[in-house]
């Protein structure tokens, strides 16, 4: 009898964890869409995509001249 309980208890575990991933997602989700429609944090976003693309181009462009 006592084995059925800790199945239950293990099945909740499972689905706990499942309601937190689905809640960490939608707050991710919220946290982006406050950042762009701010504008200083549209602009920060913008800055540090802008600032890891120039990155990897000199990376390419460094390894391909040596």
């Amino acid at each position: 009898m006592n084995d059925h309980k800790d199945q239950k208890e293990k099945d909740w575990e499972g689905l706990r964890e499942i309601d937190r991933a689905i809640s960490e997602n939608r707050l991710t989700s919220y946290s982006w869409k406050k950042a762009w429609a701010d504008p200083w944090g549209k602009i920060k976003l913008i800055a540090i995509l802008l600032a890891l693309a120039g990155f990897i181009v000199f990376v390419i462009i460094n390894d391909l001249i040596l």
